[in-house]
């Protein structure tokens, strides 16, 4: 079932499913690759793989409970994306690439923003107890100010 962009899957409990984000993923970066070919710098595609793709891969996800297979599943995404454009096999040289360019892998992306949704509805939920305070001490004194 598709929920705001999000697929959910059928589980005893909550679940999304990867499949449709990893799509997403790899049509936007085969896209990409389609426009510049082996033309552009590896920064540049890099640069347009981060601002163009990561969001497809990523979206929604920081309300979803992920397993360490989920986020092993998004990392091998990336892993395979930097194979196919520096041209290697080895996963060394794989994570070597990511450091220097400084590309952080989704499992990284996602902590930061599942910690920065939840904060923000600790925000959201802190505002509303406040409101929710006030009104009651409006409701509780008003009568004894108006003498009632």
């Amino acid at each position: 079932m598709r929920h705001l962009g999000i697929f959910i899957v059928r589980s005893r409990a909550f679940k999304c499913s990867l499949e449709h984000a990893k799509k997403s993923f790899y049509q936007a970066a085969n896209a990409v690759f389609a426009q510049i070919g082996r033309v552009a710098s590896e920064d540049v595609t890099l640069q347009l793989i981060k601002v163009k793709c990561l969001p497809a891969l990523l979206y929604g996800l920081e309300a979803c409970p992920l397993t360490k297979s989920d986020l092993q599943s998004l990392d091998f995404v990336i892993n395979r994306f930097f194979m196919k454009l520096f041209s290697t096999k080895n996963i060394e040289i794989v994570k070597y690439c990511q450091e220097y360019f400084g590309f952080a892998l989704p499992s990284v992306l996602w902590a930061k923003r599942v910690s920065k949704f939840e904060s923000s509805f600790r925000c959201f939920c802190l505002l509303c107890n406040c409101v929710v305070l006030i009104v009651f001490v409006l409701f509780t004194l008003l009568p004894c100010l108006l003498g009632e």
